[in-house]
């Protein structure tokens, strides 16, 4: 039998990935061709957007869309919304929504917060909550064989942000609150919205017989300074339902990538213990967040995704200030594999698009570890 080159195999092979291969290597702690690339939780806001759109036109002959795109390894994937029809401002869980203006375009805000009055459990059972009956999972080998059509692509669903999802319907300082003076309510409303979501994930992935690869779960657990509350109250009031939701997603083998902002450095390991895949946003501005002692300490037994700042280099910073960024979190986070690229969050309204086209042209091009 002929011995094949093993080293010359790989760096052929890697130059024929697949944007799914390059994601499940990276998730598998290996190298690949190039950084794997995604936008999780981020976008590009409206008025970044359109002047993105003109710079591009002028410079390159190119829109957004025929930038950007070839660079993403993943797509969302979902049903369809089948349930009732809600007055203009209100979403499935009763919360309302008002448009607030930030000069250049808007954000929409909570202004209704349908439990904010709720004493007891009793109270809880006189809320409509969302059902599964409210959505049509049999689009979803459809929604998949779409998303495929142009390449195999890493297939990315919403698993759900339990602890975001009830402060939205009870208000947040109240549910902070509630933590200390009405424990038995925060777990009423959290044990409702947990159990949402987990048959809510179920039904995505049983459809989806293997092609999802990734579940998308939030809660935003950190600000600038550190956890909004304490690693004793995180262990009580948000940990367990995020285990009960982790371990459906994994009872279909795709893996669980995690969303939250801020500083989160003191619960990581219980992050891990929980059961998450893949620690996603990565504000690496916020206090005790280092991209060298995530990966040193965690990156044997986690994945990251995202980390270009937002809210510093990509608004702020130079070009030149972009690209060494985005080289210094590659050389670090992407070493041995175990990292996908991407903005930390979405990429706000003010941000040169010469910033926007540094990120995704040093993703695109800059891997130290291509000849190894």
């Amino acid at each position: 039998m002929k011995l094949i080159d093993t080293r010359r195999f790989l760096m052929v092979r890697k130059e024929v990935l697949s944007s799914r291969e390059r994601v499940r290597l990276a998730l598998e702690h290996k190298e690949t061709d190039r950084i794997p690339i995604a936008m999780v939780c981020s976008g590009i806001n409206a008025p970044a957007y359109r002047e993105l759109e003109s710079y591009l036109k002028k410079e390159r002959g190119i829109s957004v869309h025929e930038y950007i795109n070839p660079l993403m390894d993943i797509k969302g994937v979902g049903p369809d919304y089948i349930g009732p029809k809600f007055e203009s401002g209100f979403d499935m869980w009763g919360v309302h929504r008002s448009p607030v203006s930030y000069g250049a375009d808007s954000y929409h805000e909570i202004d209704f917060y349908p439990l904010q009055s709720a004493e007891t459990i009793d109270d809880l059972d006189k809320h409509k909550f969302p059902s599964t009956e409210w959505f049509d999972y049999s689009v979803i080998p459809e929604r998949i064989a779409s998303a495929q059509a142009n390449g195999e692509y890493c297939l990315m669903t919403s698993g759900g942000n339990i602890f975001e999802a009830s402060w939205y319907m009870r208000g947040f300082q109240q549910l902070f609150m509630d933590f200390v003076i009405n424990p038995e309510l925060v777990h009423g409303i959290m044990e409702r919205v947990t159990n949402f979501f987990t048959e809510h994930s179920k039904k995505i992935l049983s459809s989806a017989k293997g092609n999802i690869d990734l579940a998308f779960t939030a809660d935003d657990i950190g600000d600038q300074r550190g956890l909004l509350v304490s690693p004793e109250m995180w262990e009580e009031f948000m940990k367990p339902y995020h285990v009960r939701l982790n371990k459906a997603i994994h009872e279909f083998g795709a893996k669980v990538i995690y969303h939250s902002d801020g500083s989160v450095m003191d619960v990581v390991d219980g992050l891990i213990d929980m059961g998450i895949d893949v620690l996603q946003a990565l504000q690496f501005s916020a206090d005790k967040m280092d991209p060298s002692a995530l990966k040193s300490h965690y990156g044997d037994r986690l994945c990251f995704q995202g980390g270009v700042s937002v809210q510093t280099t990509l608004p702020f910073g130079s070009s030149e200030d972009v690209r060494s960024e985005v080289e210094n979190l590659i050389t670090i986070l992407g070493e041995n594999g175990g990292y996908i690229l991407g903005p930390s969050h979405a990429i706000q309204a003010g941000t040169p698009p010469e910033n926007i086209m540094a990120l995704f042209d040093t993703a695109r091009d800059f891997y130290p570890f291509r000849d190894r």
